[in-house]
Protein backbone atom coordinates (compact mmCIF):
# COMPACT_ATOMS: atom_id res chain seq x y z
CA UNK A 1 0.00 0.00 0.00
CA UNK A 2 1.45 3.16 -1.02
CA UNK A 3 0.94 7.12 0.52
CA UNK A 4 -0.35 9.33 -1.99
CA UNK A 5 -0.71 13.21 -1.81
CA UNK A 6 -3.24 15.65 -3.52
CA UNK A 7 -3.56 18.51 -3.08
CA UNK A 8 -6.55 20.68 -3.58
CA UNK A 9 -8.70 17.10 -3.52
CA UNK A 10 -11.21 17.91 -2.39
CA UNK A 11 -13.62 18.62 -5.64
CA UNK A 12 -12.83 18.18 -9.94
CA UNK A 13 -9.84 16.13 -10.85
CA UNK A 14 -8.27 16.29 -7.66
CA UNK A 15 -11.31 14.29 -6.08
CA UNK A 16 -11.14 12.21 -9.47
CA UNK A 17 -7.30 11.19 -8.43
CA UNK A 18 -7.64 10.72 -5.11
CA UNK A 19 -10.91 7.75 -6.17
CA UNK A 20 -8.60 6.40 -8.15
CA UNK A 21 -5.29 5.87 -5.98
CA UNK A 22 -8.17 4.72 -3.26
CA UNK A 23 -9.11 1.74 -5.67
CA UNK A 24 -6.30 0.85 -5.60
CA UNK A 25 -5.84 0.40 -2.25
CA UNK A 26 -3.71 3.27 -1.50
CA UNK A 27 -3.73 5.53 1.68
CA UNK A 28 -4.78 8.87 0.19
CA UNK A 29 -4.07 11.65 2.06
CA UNK A 30 -6.17 14.92 0.55
CA UNK A 31 -5.79 18.76 1.47
CA UNK A 32 -7.76 21.77 0.45
CA UNK A 33 -8.61 25.49 2.28
CA UNK A 34 -12.38 25.21 2.57
CA UNK A 35 -12.78 22.38 5.70
CA UNK A 36 -16.57 21.53 5.12
CA UNK A 37 -15.89 19.99 1.54
CA UNK A 38 -12.97 18.63 2.05
CA UNK A 39 -14.11 16.77 5.09
CA UNK A 40 -17.02 15.62 2.95
CA UNK A 41 -15.15 14.13 0.29
CA UNK A 42 -12.67 12.10 2.77
CA UNK A 43 -15.78 10.91 4.16
CA UNK A 44 -16.96 9.70 0.78
CA UNK A 45 -13.67 8.33 -0.36
CA UNK A 46 -12.29 7.02 2.54
CA UNK A 47 -9.15 9.56 2.41
CA UNK A 48 -8.06 11.75 4.88
CA UNK A 49 -8.37 15.33 4.49
CA UNK A 50 -6.06 18.02 6.31
CA UNK A 51 -7.01 21.59 5.61
CA UNK A 52 -3.92 22.98 4.37
CA UNK A 53 -3.52 25.88 1.97
CA UNK A 54 -0.81 25.17 -0.55
CA UNK A 55 0.22 28.89 -0.83
CA UNK A 56 1.32 29.21 2.97
CA UNK A 57 4.39 28.12 4.17
CA UNK A 58 3.29 27.46 7.87
CA UNK A 59 0.24 25.55 6.91
CA UNK A 60 2.49 23.17 5.03
CA UNK A 61 5.01 22.30 7.61
CA UNK A 62 1.74 21.81 9.59
CA UNK A 63 0.63 19.17 6.83
CA UNK A 64 3.80 17.59 7.09
CA UNK A 65 4.15 16.86 10.54
CA UNK A 66 0.75 14.59 10.01
CA UNK A 67 2.55 12.67 6.96
CA UNK A 68 4.14 9.78 7.39
CA UNK A 69 8.01 9.11 7.01
CA UNK A 70 7.64 8.08 3.76
CA UNK A 71 5.17 9.48 1.11
CA UNK A 72 5.17 7.60 -2.36
CA UNK A 73 3.16 10.08 -4.80
CA UNK A 74 3.13 13.57 -4.70
CA UNK A 75 -0.41 15.29 -6.83
CA UNK A 76 0.33 19.16 -7.12
CA UNK A 77 -3.15 19.81 -8.13
CA UNK A 78 -4.14 23.02 -5.98
CA UNK A 79 -4.43 26.28 -7.99
CA UNK A 80 -6.75 27.67 -10.93
CA UNK A 81 -7.04 30.73 -12.49
CA UNK A 82 -7.47 33.75 -9.82
CA UNK A 83 -7.99 36.39 -12.92
CA UNK A 84 -11.89 35.80 -12.28
CA UNK A 85 -13.24 38.13 -10.18
CA UNK A 86 -10.20 40.23 -10.11
CA UNK A 87 -10.70 43.80 -10.95
CA UNK A 88 -8.10 45.51 -13.55
CA UNK A 89 -6.34 48.80 -12.23
CA UNK A 90 -3.41 50.39 -12.05
CA UNK A 91 -0.28 49.00 -11.59
CA UNK A 92 -0.44 47.96 -8.37
CA UNK A 93 -3.27 45.89 -9.11
CA UNK A 94 -1.63 44.21 -12.10
CA UNK A 95 1.03 43.00 -9.86
CA UNK A 96 -1.26 41.85 -7.55
CA UNK A 97 -3.15 39.73 -10.07
CA UNK A 98 0.29 38.62 -11.54
CA UNK A 99 1.69 37.23 -8.20
CA UNK A 100 -1.64 35.75 -7.27
CA UNK A 101 -1.73 33.28 -10.29
CA UNK A 102 2.34 32.57 -9.60
CA UNK A 103 1.25 32.16 -6.15
CA UNK A 104 -1.74 29.51 -7.12
CA UNK A 105 0.03 27.68 -9.95
CA UNK A 106 3.43 27.74 -9.44
CA UNK A 107 4.47 28.43 -5.89
CA UNK A 108 2.01 25.92 -4.51
CA UNK A 109 3.44 23.62 -6.14
CA UNK A 110 7.45 24.55 -5.06
CA UNK A 111 6.71 25.12 -1.84
CA UNK A 112 4.77 21.71 -1.16
CA UNK A 113 7.04 19.73 -3.20
CA UNK A 114 10.15 21.02 -1.63
CA UNK A 115 8.97 20.66 1.86
CA UNK A 116 7.80 16.60 0.67
CA UNK A 117 10.80 15.82 -1.19
CA UNK A 118 12.67 14.56 1.48
CA UNK A 119 10.18 11.75 1.98
CA UNK A 120 8.92 11.54 -1.68
CA UNK A 121 9.98 7.75 -3.16
CA UNK A 122 8.32 7.43 -6.43
CA UNK A 123 6.67 10.22 -8.10
CA UNK A 124 5.35 13.92 -8.70
CA UNK A 125 2.83 15.35 -11.15
CA UNK A 126 1.77 18.62 -11.49
CA UNK A 127 -1.52 19.89 -12.86
CA UNK A 128 -0.33 22.03 -15.93
CA UNK A 129 -2.97 23.50 -18.48
CA UNK A 130 -3.21 23.81 -22.47
CA UNK A 131 -2.46 27.60 -21.56
CA UNK A 132 0.72 27.14 -20.68
CA UNK A 133 1.42 26.29 -24.25
CA UNK A 134 -0.75 29.32 -25.59
CA UNK A 135 -1.50 31.60 -22.97
CA UNK A 136 -3.26 33.83 -21.74
CA UNK A 137 -2.27 36.18 -19.40
CA UNK A 138 -0.37 35.56 -15.82
CA UNK A 139 -2.34 32.30 -15.89
CA UNK A 140 -0.71 30.49 -18.73
CA UNK A 141 2.48 32.49 -18.25
CA UNK A 142 2.40 30.35 -14.03
CA UNK A 143 1.40 26.85 -15.85
CA UNK A 144 4.52 27.63 -18.21
CA UNK A 145 6.57 28.45 -15.45
CA UNK A 146 5.38 25.44 -13.75
CA UNK A 147 6.34 22.97 -16.66
CA UNK A 148 9.90 24.69 -16.74
CA UNK A 149 10.39 24.33 -13.07
CA UNK A 150 9.30 20.36 -13.56
CA UNK A 151 12.20 19.93 -16.19
CA UNK A 152 14.87 21.20 -13.35
CA UNK A 153 12.94 19.02 -10.55
CA UNK A 154 13.00 16.10 -12.68
CA UNK A 155 17.06 16.34 -13.08
CA UNK A 156 17.20 16.92 -9.39
CA UNK A 157 14.71 13.86 -8.12
CA UNK A 158 15.73 11.43 -11.36
CA UNK A 159 19.25 10.36 -9.29
CA UNK A 160 16.32 8.94 -6.53
CA UNK A 161 14.54 7.07 -8.47
CA UNK A 162 11.54 9.66 -8.54
CA UNK A 163 9.75 10.39 -11.43
CA UNK A 164 8.46 13.90 -12.31
CA UNK A 165 5.56 15.31 -15.19
CA UNK A 166 2.63 17.79 -15.91
CA UNK A 167 -0.16 16.58 -17.13
CA UNK A 168 -2.08 19.44 -18.94
CA UNK A 169 -5.43 19.33 -19.08
CA UNK A 170 -7.89 21.67 -22.29
CA UNK A 171 -11.25 22.23 -21.66
CA UNK A 172 -12.58 19.87 -19.19
CA UNK A 173 -16.06 20.22 -17.31
CA UNK A 174 -17.22 19.03 -13.99
CA UNK A 175 -14.57 21.37 -12.48
CA UNK A 176 -14.73 24.39 -10.82
CA UNK A 177 -12.17 26.66 -13.14
CA UNK A 178 -14.36 28.53 -14.71
CA UNK A 179 -16.41 29.98 -11.46
CA UNK A 180 -19.51 30.03 -13.05
CA UNK A 181 -18.88 32.26 -15.79
CA UNK A 182 -18.36 29.82 -18.92
CA UNK A 183 -21.14 31.06 -21.24
CA UNK A 184 -22.69 28.42 -23.78
CA UNK A 185 -21.13 30.14 -27.00
CA UNK A 186 -17.96 29.97 -25.03
CA UNK A 187 -18.36 26.34 -24.10
CA UNK A 188 -19.28 25.40 -27.59
CA UNK A 189 -16.35 27.09 -28.86
CA UNK A 190 -14.34 25.40 -26.50
CA UNK A 191 -15.91 21.97 -27.72
CA UNK A 192 -15.11 22.56 -31.45
CA UNK A 193 -11.58 23.29 -30.89
CA UNK A 194 -11.20 19.55 -29.96
CA UNK A 195 -10.50 17.27 -32.62
CA UNK A 196 -12.27 14.95 -30.90
CA UNK A 197 -15.23 16.69 -30.07
CA UNK A 198 -16.49 15.53 -27.08
CA UNK A 199 -15.86 17.81 -23.70
CA UNK A 200 -13.19 16.18 -21.48
CA UNK A 201 -13.84 14.50 -18.19
CA UNK A 202 -12.36 14.72 -14.94
CA UNK A 203 -11.72 10.95 -15.08
CA UNK A 204 -9.52 11.55 -18.18
CA UNK A 205 -7.36 14.07 -16.19
CA UNK A 206 -6.95 11.49 -13.54
CA UNK A 207 -6.02 8.48 -15.52
CA UNK A 208 -3.13 10.34 -17.13
CA UNK A 209 -1.72 11.97 -13.50
CA UNK A 210 -2.52 7.70 -12.48
CA UNK A 211 -0.52 6.30 -14.85
CA UNK A 212 2.30 8.70 -14.67
CA UNK A 213 2.41 7.18 -10.97
CA UNK A 214 2.21 3.66 -11.85
CA UNK A 215 5.11 1.42 -12.78
CA UNK A 216 4.03 1.34 -16.13
CA UNK A 217 5.98 5.20 -16.27
CA UNK A 218 8.87 4.61 -14.34
CA UNK A 219 11.07 5.65 -17.35
CA UNK A 220 8.85 8.99 -17.90
CA UNK A 221 10.32 12.05 -17.00
CA UNK A 222 10.38 15.86 -16.89
CA UNK A 223 7.31 15.48 -19.51
CA UNK A 224 4.30 17.70 -20.26
CA UNK A 225 1.43 15.17 -21.38
CA UNK A 226 -1.37 17.18 -23.09
CA UNK A 227 -4.86 15.64 -22.85
CA UNK A 228 -6.96 17.90 -24.68
CA UNK A 229 -8.43 16.08 -27.33
CA UNK A 230 -6.67 17.38 -30.06
CA UNK A 231 -6.85 20.76 -28.88
CA UNK A 232 -3.69 21.88 -29.03
CA UNK A 233 -1.13 19.35 -31.75
CA UNK A 234 2.29 18.67 -29.54
CA UNK A 235 5.43 17.20 -31.62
Amino acid sequence: MRTIVVTGGATGIGRATAELFRADGDEVVITGRRADVLAKTAADLGARGVVCDATDPTQIEQLIRTLPDQVDVLVNNAGGNTDFGRPDGDLARLKANWLANLEANLISAVLTTTALAPRLTTAVVHLGSIAGARGPGSYGASKAALAMWNADLAAELGPRGITSNVVAPGFTAETEFFQDRLTDQRRETLLQATLTKREGQVGDIASAIHFLASPAARHITAQVLHVNGGALITR
